[in-house]
Protein backbone atom coordinates (compact mmCIF):
# COMPACT_ATOMS: atom_id res chain seq x y z
CA UNK A 1 0.00 0.00 0.00
CA UNK A 2 2.96 2.23 0.74
CA UNK A 3 4.18 1.77 -2.42
CA UNK A 4 0.70 2.87 -4.35
CA UNK A 5 0.40 5.60 -1.82
CA UNK A 6 3.87 6.90 -2.98
CA UNK A 7 3.22 6.74 -6.64
CA UNK A 8 -0.53 8.37 -6.34
CA UNK A 9 1.81 11.33 -4.31
CA UNK A 10 4.37 11.74 -7.17
CA UNK A 11 1.66 11.33 -9.84
CA UNK A 12 -0.25 14.48 -8.00
CA UNK A 13 3.38 16.52 -7.80
CA UNK A 14 3.75 16.00 -11.66
CA UNK A 15 0.15 17.06 -12.21
CA UNK A 16 0.01 19.83 -9.69
CA UNK A 17 3.56 21.54 -11.53
CA UNK A 18 2.62 20.56 -15.23
CA UNK A 19 -0.38 22.51 -14.57
CA UNK A 20 1.33 25.34 -12.76
CA UNK A 21 3.72 25.70 -15.62
CA UNK A 22 0.99 26.11 -18.12
CA UNK A 23 -0.98 28.49 -16.12
CA UNK A 24 2.33 30.57 -15.66
CA UNK A 25 3.57 30.83 -19.06
CA UNK A 26 -0.15 31.59 -19.66
CA UNK A 27 0.37 34.79 -17.45
CA UNK A 28 3.47 35.56 -18.92
CA UNK A 29 1.78 35.97 -22.49
CA UNK A 30 -0.69 38.38 -21.06
CA UNK A 31 1.75 40.20 -19.39
CA UNK A 32 3.86 40.35 -22.93
CA UNK A 33 1.11 41.97 -24.50
CA UNK A 34 0.41 43.95 -21.89
CA UNK A 35 4.37 45.51 -22.13
CA UNK A 36 4.16 45.65 -25.68
CA UNK A 37 0.66 47.85 -25.35
CA UNK A 38 2.43 50.26 -22.26
CA UNK A 39 5.56 50.62 -24.83
CA UNK A 40 2.65 51.87 -27.48
CA UNK A 41 1.16 54.00 -24.95
CA UNK A 42 4.59 55.72 -24.00
CA UNK A 43 5.20 56.39 -27.52
CA UNK A 44 2.35 57.86 -28.71
CA UNK A 45 2.75 60.12 -25.31
CA UNK A 46 6.56 61.31 -26.75
CA UNK A 47 4.57 62.43 -30.38
CA UNK A 48 2.06 64.19 -28.49
CA UNK A 49 5.19 65.92 -26.54
CA UNK A 50 6.46 66.89 -29.92
CA UNK A 51 3.00 68.59 -30.86
CA UNK A 52 2.18 65.95 -32.98
CA UNK A 53 -1.79 65.21 -32.89
CA UNK A 54 -3.19 62.58 -30.81
CA UNK A 55 -4.58 59.56 -32.63
CA UNK A 56 -7.42 58.80 -30.05
CA UNK A 57 -8.66 55.50 -32.47
CA UNK A 58 -5.62 53.89 -32.04
CA UNK A 59 -5.68 55.09 -28.37
CA UNK A 60 -9.29 53.34 -28.23
CA UNK A 61 -7.35 49.99 -29.65
CA UNK A 62 -4.84 50.15 -27.00
CA UNK A 63 -7.37 50.31 -24.42
CA UNK A 64 -9.49 47.60 -25.44
CA UNK A 65 -6.34 45.13 -26.07
CA UNK A 66 -5.21 45.76 -22.17
CA UNK A 67 -8.94 45.71 -21.09
CA UNK A 68 -9.18 41.74 -23.16
CA UNK A 69 -5.90 41.27 -22.19
CA UNK A 70 -6.64 41.74 -18.25
CA UNK A 71 -10.13 39.84 -18.16
CA UNK A 72 -7.87 36.77 -19.34
CA UNK A 73 -5.43 37.33 -16.92
CA UNK A 74 -8.61 37.02 -14.73
CA UNK A 75 -9.88 34.48 -15.77
CA UNK A 76 -6.37 32.52 -15.58
CA UNK A 77 -5.78 33.07 -12.22
CA UNK A 78 -9.33 32.43 -11.75
CA UNK A 79 -8.70 28.87 -12.84
CA UNK A 80 -5.83 28.27 -10.89
CA UNK A 81 -7.47 29.73 -7.76
CA UNK A 82 -10.12 26.61 -8.17
CA UNK A 83 -7.90 24.34 -9.31
CA UNK A 84 -5.65 24.92 -5.94
CA UNK A 85 -8.15 24.44 -3.93
CA UNK A 86 -8.93 20.74 -5.00
CA UNK A 87 -6.73 19.66 -2.04
CA UNK A 88 -8.32 21.62 0.71
CA UNK A 89 -11.06 18.44 1.12
CA UNK A 90 -9.60 14.93 1.27
CA UNK A 91 -13.15 14.41 0.29
CA UNK A 92 -16.37 16.23 -0.76
CA UNK A 93 -19.17 16.21 -3.13
CA UNK A 94 -17.59 16.41 -6.62
CA UNK A 95 -20.09 18.45 -9.84
CA UNK A 96 -18.31 16.53 -12.31
CA UNK A 97 -19.39 18.80 -15.53
CA UNK A 98 -17.72 21.85 -13.36
CA UNK A 99 -14.76 19.73 -13.32
CA UNK A 100 -14.39 18.63 -16.92
CA UNK A 101 -15.27 22.35 -16.76
CA UNK A 102 -12.06 23.34 -15.23
CA UNK A 103 -9.95 21.26 -16.46
CA UNK A 104 -10.32 21.59 -19.66
CA UNK A 105 -10.04 25.32 -19.14
CA UNK A 106 -6.49 24.46 -17.59
CA UNK A 107 -5.32 22.12 -20.41
CA UNK A 108 -6.33 23.95 -23.41
CA UNK A 109 -3.53 24.94 -24.13
CA UNK A 110 -1.94 21.11 -24.43
CA UNK A 111 -4.62 20.62 -27.01
CA UNK A 112 -3.69 23.44 -28.93
CA UNK A 113 -0.01 22.31 -28.71
CA UNK A 114 -0.83 19.24 -30.39
CA UNK A 115 -3.68 20.38 -32.84
CA UNK A 116 -6.38 18.84 -30.79
CA UNK A 117 -9.88 20.45 -30.81
CA UNK A 118 -11.60 19.94 -26.77
CA UNK A 119 -15.09 19.11 -27.52
CA UNK A 120 -16.48 18.63 -23.65
CA UNK A 121 -20.33 17.68 -23.69
CA UNK A 122 -22.16 18.52 -20.70
CA UNK A 123 -25.35 16.92 -19.77
CA UNK A 124 -28.44 19.15 -18.45
CA UNK A 125 -28.46 17.86 -15.42
CA UNK A 126 -25.91 18.12 -12.25
CA UNK A 127 -23.70 14.92 -12.20
CA UNK A 128 -22.58 14.30 -8.89
CA UNK A 129 -20.56 12.18 -6.69
CA UNK A 130 -18.42 11.71 -3.77
CA UNK A 131 -14.68 11.84 -4.51
CA UNK A 132 -11.18 13.23 -3.82
CA UNK A 133 -11.50 16.38 -6.08
CA UNK A 134 -7.47 16.25 -7.01
CA UNK A 135 -7.15 12.92 -7.04
CA UNK A 136 -10.00 12.71 -9.64
CA UNK A 137 -8.70 15.49 -11.38
CA UNK A 138 -5.10 13.68 -11.99
CA UNK A 139 -7.24 10.66 -13.05
CA UNK A 140 -9.20 12.75 -15.54
CA UNK A 141 -5.95 14.69 -17.06
CA UNK A 142 -4.31 11.10 -17.20
CA UNK A 143 -7.03 10.07 -19.42
CA UNK A 144 -7.23 13.20 -21.37
CA UNK A 145 -3.73 13.33 -21.76
CA UNK A 146 -3.68 10.17 -23.99
CA UNK A 147 -6.44 10.43 -25.33
CA UNK A 148 -5.14 13.70 -27.07
CA UNK A 149 -2.27 11.53 -27.64
CA UNK A 150 -4.27 9.27 -29.93
CA UNK A 151 -6.95 11.72 -31.48
CA UNK A 152 -5.08 12.75 -34.21
CA UNK A 153 -4.02 16.10 -35.44
CA UNK A 154 -6.70 18.78 -36.17
CA UNK A 155 -9.31 16.74 -35.12
CA UNK A 156 -12.08 16.85 -32.48
CA UNK A 157 -12.31 15.10 -28.75
CA UNK A 158 -15.22 14.83 -27.44
CA UNK A 159 -15.66 14.47 -24.10
CA UNK A 160 -19.19 13.18 -22.62
CA UNK A 161 -20.16 12.75 -18.95
CA UNK A 162 -23.18 10.66 -17.56
CA UNK A 163 -24.48 8.54 -14.43
CA UNK A 164 -27.01 6.84 -13.41
CA UNK A 165 -27.79 5.83 -9.90
CA UNK A 166 -24.86 3.92 -9.31
CA UNK A 167 -21.82 5.00 -11.48
CA UNK A 168 -20.69 7.89 -13.24
CA UNK A 169 -19.13 7.51 -16.49
CA UNK A 170 -16.89 10.18 -18.88
CA UNK A 171 -16.01 8.75 -22.63
CA UNK A 172 -13.50 10.55 -24.60
CA UNK A 173 -13.96 9.95 -28.10
CA UNK A 174 -12.86 10.71 -31.61
CA UNK A 175 -9.73 8.97 -30.68
CA UNK A 176 -8.93 7.91 -34.41
CA UNK A 177 -4.90 6.51 -33.78
CA UNK A 178 -6.41 4.40 -30.97
CA UNK A 179 -5.91 1.05 -33.04
CA UNK A 180 -2.53 2.43 -33.89
CA UNK A 181 -1.57 2.57 -29.89
CA UNK A 182 -0.37 -0.39 -27.84
CA UNK A 183 -3.37 -0.90 -25.50
CA UNK A 184 -1.03 -2.41 -22.39
CA UNK A 185 1.36 1.52 -22.68
CA UNK A 186 -2.00 2.71 -21.07
CA UNK A 187 -3.00 2.47 -17.96
CA UNK A 188 0.62 3.03 -16.62
CA UNK A 189 2.00 2.06 -13.25
CA UNK A 190 0.72 5.52 -11.99
CA UNK A 191 -2.36 5.45 -13.40
CA UNK A 192 -2.95 2.15 -12.21
CA UNK A 193 -2.42 3.58 -8.52
CA UNK A 194 -4.62 6.41 -9.53
CA UNK A 195 -7.63 3.85 -10.74
CA UNK A 196 -7.06 2.13 -7.56
CA UNK A 197 -7.57 4.47 -4.84
CA UNK A 198 -11.07 5.80 -6.37
CA UNK A 199 -12.06 2.72 -6.77
CA UNK A 200 -12.33 3.32 -10.63
CA UNK A 201 -12.63 1.52 -13.92
CA UNK A 202 -11.72 1.32 -17.78
CA UNK A 203 -12.57 0.27 -20.93
CA UNK A 204 -10.89 0.99 -24.42
CA UNK A 205 -12.47 0.09 -27.52
CA UNK A 206 -10.67 0.76 -30.60
CA UNK A 207 -13.46 -0.36 -32.79
CA UNK A 208 -15.33 2.76 -32.29
CA UNK A 209 -12.22 4.99 -30.68
CA UNK A 210 -13.24 5.77 -27.69
CA UNK A 211 -12.00 4.89 -24.04
CA UNK A 212 -14.08 4.87 -21.10
CA UNK A 213 -13.86 5.76 -17.68
CA UNK A 214 -16.18 4.70 -14.83
CA UNK A 215 -16.20 6.14 -11.28
CA UNK A 216 -18.88 4.82 -8.59
CA UNK A 217 -20.98 7.88 -7.28
CA UNK A 218 -20.04 7.93 -3.67
CA UNK A 219 -16.24 7.44 -2.77
CA UNK A 220 -14.77 8.10 0.52
CA UNK A 221 -11.21 8.16 1.10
Amino acid sequence: MDGKCGIVGEAGLQFFGRITASVSHEIKNVLAVLNENAGLLEDVVLMAEKGIPLDTERLKRMAGSMERQILRANGIVENMNRFAHAVDEKVQEVDLNETLSLLVALTRRFADMRGVTLEPVYVDSRVLLISNPFLLQNLLWCFLDFAMEVAGKGKGLKIVADADDRVVRIRFAGLERLAERDTPVFPSEREMALIEALEADFSVDPEVSQVIMTLPRRRYI
